[in-house]
């Protein structure tokens, strides 16, 4: 009974980080470190892993935001700011997107990135942990995390913190790698994530094992119908998700009423 006990107490105790097991408490340090690692090339490798899709998920996740002139949007795990830099164009002067991430360098590359592009005045920068938005109850008209959720330690209390800082008619959207469709696909996808994408990461930024975890962390993350369960847990409403690209990705949506 006792080993038992124990057993569980471990499995409470510790979190995936890829396919390790860590403790809970080194994940945010272990994923900290890949972010930091990945910063300066991420952008030209979401474009190469993807060959350029990603632009295209990204503005399908801002055309289903219904984001209008003067409204506020967080973009969590906004890293770069390719979403922000779309909202702030939408929301206008009267409104207003604050770029979130936990990430200090990736902060930083966003924020350059956006000044360089002319993107000033309706965008605040924020780090902040997802499961512990820095913000008030009831703040936000959108939330986004586009492919940063399965990078969280606890995404419960990550989508409980959204739902809080939500305002009540607002809506969450999740934009996540997810479960292909098709056993075909899997299969490709497989081998692109395992064979290719290392050795892409090792060629461009030097670090193959960080995009050895980023492949593995997709498949640790709950597929669409577990993320679906979660979300209604967290006290949204009305969700739902659309696959992308046939369920290589996925977008879940989330309302607060």
């Amino acid at each position: 009974m006792n080993d038992k006990q124990d057993k569980q107490d471990q499995q409470r105790d510790s979190i995936d980080f890829g396919y390790q097991q860590v403790a809970r408490e080194r994940k945010k340090g272990l994923v900290a470190n890949v972010f930091n690692s990945v910063a300066a090339k991420y952008d030209v490798m979401n474009d190469l892993m993807s060959m350029g899709i990603h632009r295209l998920w990204k503005r399908y996740t801002i055309d289903c935001s219904g984001v209008r002139q003067g409204m506020k949007v967080l973009d969590i795990a906004g890293g770069t700011g390719d979403l922000t830099a779309q909202f702030a164009r939408r929301v206008g002067p009267q409104g207003e997107v604050v770029l979130a991430d936990i990430n200090d360098a990736m902060l930083k590359v966003g924020r350059d990135k956006l000044r360089d592009k002319g993107h000033v005045g309706n965008i605040r920068y924020v780090q902040a942990d997802a499961e512990q938005l820095p913000f008030d109850d009831n703040s936000f008209d959108i939330i986004t995390i586009a492919f940063g959720l399965r990078n969280v330690t606890d995404k419960p209390a990550a989508l409980r913190s959204m739902f809080r800082v939500l305002k009540p008619g607002g809506r969450l959207l999740v934009l996540e790698f997810s479960k292909p469709i098709t056993p075909a696909l899997e299969q490709v996808y497989d081998f692109y994530s395992f064979n290719v994408l290392p050795k892409m990461g090792q060629l461009v930024a030097n670090d193959a094992d960080s995009y050895q975890y980023l492949a593995e962390s997709i498949r640790m993350h709950p597929d669409q119908e577990t993320l679906k369960t979660m979300m209604h847990e967290a006290g949204y409403d009305n969700v739902d998700y659309q696959n992308l690209t046939g369920g290589i990705v996925a977008l879940h949506r989330g309302y607060k009423f």
